[in-house]
């Protein structure tokens, strides 16, 4: 299992470990927001859960990604009330999300790209 917080679990050379965790943590929870609004604790369990266990990102990682997003105005939060007295903060995607969450998608497939063909040319 890879863990993707600010302390890897399993080794990965990138030469920016931090801005590639972070990029892929972007990407994901943006990915999720696309298809519909959720709440941390949501996008936590759906990684877990759609990538077969392989992935888990921390809550405290989707927050602190989540925060910096929101402040840049690619994603918006809003409060909805759960039951009688429980409130939940759910996440929105913005235009300008969209538009980034593109560019994320493309910087990743050329970054899995050229280290596939690094390592295909390789063996």
């Amino acid at each position: 299992m890879l863990y993707l917080s600010h302390h890897l679990k399993v080794g990965v050379i990138v030469a920016e470990r931090n801005y590639f965790i972070n990029g892929i943590t972007e990407l994901l929870i943006l990915s999720f927001l696309k298809n519909h609004d959720a709440y941390v604790y949501e996008i936590t369990k759906s990684i877990e859960e759609k990538s077969g266990g392989l992935l888990s990102i921390s809550q405290n990682t989707i927050y602190t990604a989540t925060y910096k997003l929101e402040n840049e105005g690619k994603i918006s939060e809003y409060s909805k009330l759960v039951g009688r007295k429980r409130t939940r903060i759910y996440y929105h995607i913005e235009d300008e999300g969209i538009n980034y969450l593109e560019q994320l998608s493309n910087n990743y497939n050329n970054t899995i790209n050229g280290v596939k063909t690094i390592l295909d040319s390789l063996n």
